[in-house]
Parts: C-alpha cells; sequence; structure tokens
C-alpha cells in the first residue's frame, strides 16, 4: 500500500480507485479535492457514494469523515444530489 492508506478513510481499495484515476500523493488529493476526486472514482465505480465523498475530504482535512463539520457535510450531500439528478 502506497501513502494515500496513510490518511484516515482511505483503505486499500479505495487508494486502489485512487491510483486508477491518476492520484498517487497526497498532495495531489488534496490539489484535486474530494469532489473531483470523487467524479473521478465515479466514472469508473458507479457504486461511490456520498460516504466516499466525506471519507475523500475527511482524508483531505486529515480527520474521520464522521467528525467533518455539519456544514461541510452539507455542502458535500448537496454536491451530492445535484451529481446524481
Amino acid at each position: 500500500m502506497g501513502e494515500l492508506s496513510k490518511l484516515p478513510n482511505i483503505g486499500k481499495n479505495v487508494e486502489e480507485q485512487l491510483n486508477l484515476v491518476g492520484i498517487y500523493k497526497v498532495e495531489e488529493l488534496t490539489e484535486i479535492g474530494s469532489k473531483e476526486a470523487w467524479l473521478k472514482i465515479r466514472e469508473i465505480d458507479k457504486s461511490a457514494c456520498i460516504n466516499r465523498l466525506y471519507a475523500l475530504e475527511g482524508a483531505i482535512e486529515g480527520i474521520r469523515w464522521h467528525y467533518l463539520s455539519q456544514g461541510k457535510k452539507l455542502e458535500l450531500k448537496e454536491f451530492y444530489d445535484f451529481v446524481k439528478k
């Protein structure tokens, strides 16, 4: 496993998906952001759900996704709902 799996919320499978979409380093994930990374993953895995989006954001923030602020969760939920339309 690489450096991404050292982040909170990122296990072997999510790291593999990130690698498949061209994200290999923490800096790359941080630069692209959770929304864009999630969209790229969703292109290869239609089952990517909102929890994966939360997980990516939590990884970027360095926290378990359960501890994301309510405001951040609401922002991500609105994005997710918009994309799902």
